[in-house]
């Protein structure tokens, strides 16, 4: 009988994580300082043997140049207050900087991500709900951190059936915006009518046909909320696929050549497609999962990074 491979250590899987990340960005062409990678690895990688990871690219002249990873980290830090203490975040009185507390005082945390750019830096912290507790947008439209928008976009978010409840949330402290991940999703897509309803009443550009295409297959819808407006600033539509390129639309040069460097290493990985829209036009995402085996963690359940259908 062969001996079990002996446990994979936090050493270890920092390296493998990052090797990873060095052979997608010489792929991609994106210039990083490698011991800024190292460094948020190595400060966040307590869980990292089992946990999950993600990469994404996007689209866009301004997204281009860059490569952000995420992965779950362990529930019993202060994702927050980390990066604050180690330089990777500005200490600050903007009401970003109070929203992780107010939603960990006020809501059962089902665990928490970080999201980074290995250009950019630090960028994210995600706040993952339980399943089986999942927070009513009207709850957390009334913490007093929260973006103003939130409370004013209840009516959008009811006439047009996004959900009323949340399963997660995605504090982006780079940028000062928040999103926020409806729970329950409307099922069977997003009708184009209503993918045109949405946009115009939030005085979005008018979508593509591409646009339209993929939300008729949308599994996941999010909103993104800025605290310098009362409106809603992006909204996202998100399709999961073992293959993009069986997806009714035609991907980005940039985005297809991701793809095909991912699927050669596992064929059988998992993606999530997302166009996001905005007043000056459309972009587009693909997110690719690093791991993800089995016993995945509710996270996986949740948008941000993939769900699986039942």
């Amino acid at each position: 009988m062969s001996e079990a491979a002996p446990p994979v250590t936090r050493h270890d899987a920092v390296q493998a994580l990052y090797s990873a990340i060095e052979e997608a960005a010489g792929l991609l062409e994106v210039a990083y300082a490698p011991d800024d990678v190292l460094r948020i690895l190595h400060l966040y990688g307590g869980d990292l043997p089992q946990a999950v990871v993600a990469f994404r690219v996007a689209t866009g002249t301004r997204r281009a140049a860059e490569l952000d990873c995420r992965f779950t980290v362990p529930q019993d830090i202060d994702p927050y207050q980390l990066a604050v203490d180690n330089g990777l975040l500005e200490k600050t009185d903007h009401p970003v900087a109070r929203l992780l507390a107010e939603l960990r005082d006020t809501c059962p945390v089902d665990g928490y991500g970080i999201d980074f750019g290995v250009v950019g830096g630090f960028k994210k912290i995600w706040v993952v709900l339980p399943r089986t507790a999942l927070q009513s947008v009207t709850k957390l439209a009334g913490l007093p951190s929260m973006p103003r928008g939130l409370g004013k976009s209840l009516g959008f978010i009811a006439r047009h059936g996004l959900g009323d409840t949340v399963g997660l949330l995605g504090i982006d402290y780079r940028h000062r915006t928040v999103n926020i991940y409806f729970g329950e999703p409307p099922a069977g897509g997003i009708a184009p009518e209503s993918v045109r309803a949405m946009l115009r009443e939030v005085d979005q550009a008018e979508p593509s046909e591409q646009m339209l295409r993929l939300g008729r297959q949308a599994f996941g819808v999010y909103v993104t909320l800025d605290w310098d407006s009362p409106a809603i600033a992006r909204i996202c539509l998100a399709v999961a696929t073992t293959d993009p390129a069986s997806l009714p639309v035609a991907l980005d040069e940039r985005i297809g050549l991701f793809v095909r460097h991912v699927r050669r290493a596992d064929p059988d990985t998992k993606f999530v497609y997302a166009v996001a829209s905005q007043p000056g036009g459309e972009y587009y995402k693909l997110q690719s999962y690093y791991r993800w085996g089995s016993g995945v963690p509710e996270i996986m359940q949740l948008p941000a990074f993939g769900r699986k259908k039942s």
